[in-house]
């Protein structure tokens, strides 16, 4: 088994370019990861189940590499509609990509989703697996060893070869560098697909509804856990002001899936739904660098997760 805890000197190789993704169950660390290689938050992260609906994709830009993360629901037994197309998605992604890092938190031990995963990776014979565990801040030493050589373990019993076993702690930063190191050597030769200054392709409405429908899950999580969707209608920079004092017009709006929920949503005397604008508008502004004013509105969806029509019209 090769653990990799620090750097070899790579060789002077030509520029390399392609697609990476991160799998693993729900909440195990896979957008908290896109989002340190990156260094910009790009991809919803919560420790919920479930959260990230959208193919985000983070780029690194790096002198020798640029590593294009597509960032993936998790892979789950599906209950619903929804999470039958989730799961398409997950499967069409995994055959695309030049290098699948599989995501293993070191605080919990090997479970029968992790399992369910790797047998589904185990049927994809071509492209490179690197094990990713995550997590290590959470754990001692001797934990985070047991872990890595379960890993090694699981991969022996499933056939799957790995490329790499790498420890990482994207919230203390161990680590995160040399992943991005490992990865890089399993990307084909090429240039960059990307211009240097993007960080996503992802359309800025996309990413500021998924900003909307985190702030909107704070605090809510056992009560609505996935039941939120979120529609961007429409940006707009306001008009009659100046130049040098920008406002951007942003009106979106939460979906949910009863009529019993707005109450939750909304909040005693709409406290609620004025947290998640003052806490999402941060983010929007920051991403977008501009000041924002927000408008929220809820509305009920009925049973959206089970609806063809309504899950095409949220964008699933």
């Amino acid at each position: 088994m090769s653990v990799r805890t620090q750097s070899s000197e790579p060789s002077a190789a030509e520029h390399r370019a392609g697609f990476a993704c991160f799998v693993g169950r729900p909440n195990a660390g896979k957008s908290t990861l896109t989002n340190a290689l990156v260094g910009q938050k790009v991809a919803i992260t919560s420790n919920r189940p479930q959260t990230t609906r959208h193919t985000v994709r983070g780029i690194v830009h790096r002198p020798d590499a640029q590593l294009i993360l597509v960032d993936t629901p998790g892979l789950h037994k599906p209950r619903t509609l929804l999470g039958e197309r989730l799961n398409d998605v997950v499967r069409t992604t995994w055959a695309e990509v030049d290098v699948i890092g599989f995501c293993l938190p070191a605080n919990e031990k090997i479970g029968p989703g992790d399992r369910y995963i790797a047998k589904e990776l185990a049927g994809i014979r071509k492209t490179p697996k690197v094990a990713v565990v995550t997590k290590t801040d959470l754990v001692d030493p001797k934990t985070l060893a047991e872990q890595l050589i379960a890993v090694d373990q699981l991969g022996k019993e499933l056939g799957i070869e790995w490329a790499e076993i790498v420890p990482v702690s994207a919230v203390g930063d161990k680590q995160v560098e040399l992943l991005a190191e490992l990865l890089v050597p399993l990307l084909p030769e090429g240039p960059a697909l990307y211009p240097e200054g993007d960080l996503t392709d992802e359309p800025e409405q996309v990413m500021v509804a998924e900003l909307i429908r985190e702030a909107a899950l704070e605090g809510v999580r056992d009560e609505l856990p996935h039941s939120i969707a979120v529609v961007v209608e429409e940006m707009l920079p306001r008009e009659d002001r100046p130049a040098d004092k920008p406002l951007l017009d942003i009106h979106a709006n939460l979906y949910i899936e009863r009529p019993s929920q707005k109450g939750i949503i909304i909040g005693p005397k709409g406290k609620r739904l004025k947290e998640v604008g003052i806490k999402s508008r941060k983010h929007i502004e920051a991403l977008l660098g501009t000041p924002v004013f927000l408008d929220l509105h809820v509305k009920v969806a009925k049973d959206w997760q089970r609806d063809p029509k309504q899950l095409r019209r949220l964008g699933f």
